[in-house]
């Protein structure tokens, strides 16, 4: 299995037939020798944090930048996932009241919806051609059982002081299929979400920052950082192209942080994942009434599939879960390998349409494209943002558990506000459970040492968020 670090000859997802200029863009020759800041990794997170802190910027002030990027840009996470900007607004809320409280479980669910608000805001700003869908999306559930215990839940959930539920309407069984569109739902709750292309919204970003004279290095493995600043207080950071060094690093490498920060590697692993596109071959019999939708399984912990509906007709489709989740860990808990399939998991994606769509029972349909990513999954369930403990000038912006789209830029946002000007992680607007400490490291730790086999570590880390 490929160890901490991005595999080469990556599998090519859909969001990637369309390539910007910069995708494979090196803005000088040689790697600058000194700056002031340094990015590592050119996906959503780190093309959020150069936007943030060159935007307002008077040219007296602006800082040294420097992005480095293993491979080519955005070829991670975000390039590489379901197309979604969908914030949890019940199921998410629900497991994290139980585990962490309500007042946690609403600021989190706020902060989401605040992060979509703030993504669609400033595409319509910046004029951002990336396919920005508005969308009726759902969570499904097919399995009787499962769909009485989330209805209890529901009904618990709503005669509590839990703002994001107004905007979530539950379908019971007389009305859930037609609804959804998904093929024998037992119950179904809908609210407002997007879909889009995550790689141009990203590109545009990064060419915004390279206008703006950030320097991006694509093709520049970052594979050592120096445990201590040197004298003049830079960090040295080591590259196959030489060394160079900054007085500030962030971390925006998401799944592959530990490689660079062990102290992270119990707190934020890899989980390797499926999306294909799915395109009918023939005029499909049903129009499909949602434009994206999670159809879970078995419980709220396991969402067999999710899609998100094209313009052009097509689906894109993550999941695939109940083929390999349980059975088959090796192949996805710590996996990094995004150069080849899952293999239980590609053939689920030839019938999806048939087993999943009402009405499209007979309807042909063909895998056009299919990949793996790697999302970065943080084993207490919540990023980690903010100063990494002990180290002053290094920064973590990571472990978004499949779920970036709604919670990145703000993160990105906030954590701009420390580094450029110092504040308090509490005046960022994150989230409280978000910022990262030592004693939260510690805390993982703790409770991973106190599992001893694979599988019993795998058990700690079960999520419902997938692929988002």
């Amino acid at each position: 299995m490929a160890g901490p670090y991005p595999v080469p000859n990556a599998t090519v997802p859909y969001w990637r037939t369309e390539l910007h200029e910069l995708d494979s863009h090196r803005s000088t020759p040689e790697l600058p020798r000194k700056q002031d800041i340094v990015i590592i990794g050119a996906g959503f997170a780190g093309a959020a944090l150069s936007y943030y802190l060159l935007k307002d910027q008077l040219p007296s002030d602006k800082p040294s930048i420097t992005i480095l990027e293993a491979r080519e840009a955005c070829s991670g996470a975000t390039g590489r996932n379901g197309g979604h900007l969908r914030p949890d607004l019940f199921v998410a809320v629900a497991s994290r009241m139980q585990a962490r409280g309500l007042e946690t479980a609403n600021q989190v669910a706020l902060f989401e919806v605040a992060n979509a608000k703030a993504v669609t805001e400033l595409i319509a700003e910046e004029n951002i051609a990336c396919d920005l869908q508005p969308v009726t999306t759902a969570d499904s559930f097919v399995d009787a059982a499962e769909a009485a215990k989330i209805k209890k839940l529901w009904d618990v959930m709503s005669k509590l002081d839990c703002p994001t539920l107004k905007s979530v309407t539950c379908h019971g069984s007389l009305d859930a299929e037609r609804v959804t569109g998904v093929r024998d739902a037992k119950i179904a709750f809908t609210y407002p979400a997007h879909t889009l292309w995550p790689y141009k919204l990203v590109m545009h970003l990064l060419e915004r920052a390279v206008g703006r004279g950030v320097n991006l290095q694509t093709h520049t493995q970052v594979h050592e950082v120096s445990e201590t600043p040197d004298h003049e207080g830079y960090w040295t950071l080591a590259t196959p192209r030489g060394i160079t060094k900054a007085k500030k690093v962030i971390f925006a490498t998401n799944a592959y942080v530990g490689g660079l920060l062990p102290e992270y590697d119990e707190g934020i692993y890899a989980a390797r994942g499926t999306v294909c596109r799915v395109v009918p071959t023939s005029r499909p019999p049903a129009q499909v009434p949602l434009g994206s939708c999670a159809v879970e399984m078995k419980s709220p912990a396991s969402v067999d599939s999710y899609y998100g509906l094209r313009p052009d007709g097509s689906f894109i489709v993550g999941g695939a879960r109940s083929t390999f989740f349980y059975q088959k860990r090796d192949e996805w808990y710590r996996n990094y390998d995004d150069s080849t399939l899952i293999e239980s998991a590609a053939p689920y994606f030839d019938g999806w349409a048939a087993r999943t769509l009402a009405g499209w029972e007979e309807t042909p349909t063909e895998v056009d494209r299919i990949w793996t990513g790697i999302m970065g999954y943080s084993a207490d369930d919540a990023p980690h943002i903010g100063h990494v403990p002990s180290k002053p000038g290094l920064y973590i912006c990571a472990g978004f558990n499949g779920h970036g789209m709604p919670n990145v830029l703000l993160c990105a946002k906030g954590l701009v506000q420390m580094v450029k000007d110092g504040r308090p992680f509490s005046e960022t607007g994150v989230p409280a459970c978000y910022e990262t400490s030592a004693d939260r490291l510690r805390k993982i730790s703790q409770v991973a040492a106190a599992r001893t086999t694979s599988r019993a570590r795998a058990d700690i880390y079960l999520k419902h968020s997938y692929g988002s």
